[in-house]
């Protein structure tokens, strides 16, 4: 067998569209991001406890702008792909 007998075997018709994969790595960022803010918030109530109300409103607002991104991710799924 012959290297364009191989080629010819492998071609296959790729259908579909590219928004869902590009929506799909467009989650992982704000799902790494909203980790690292839960994460760094119940370290800072660790070593501070009396600053536990202060840190969890600064966390629910560093969830709400990084979670933007996500809405970002999805809208121009639907814009340009969909």
């Amino acid at each position: 067998m012959d290297a364009t007998t191989v080629l010819a075997a492998v071609n296959v018709d790729v259908t579909g569209s590219l928004a869902t994969l590009g929506y799909g790595l467009a989650a992982i960022g704000p799902a790494i991001g909203v980790g690292i803010v839960v994460g760094k918030t119940i370290e800072g109530v660790a070593r501070q406890p009396e600053l536990a109300g202060r840190l969890q409103v600064l966390m629910w607002i560093g969830i709400a702008f990084t979670e933007a991104l996500a809405f970002i991710g999805i809208a121009t799924a639907f814009i340009f792909g969909f």
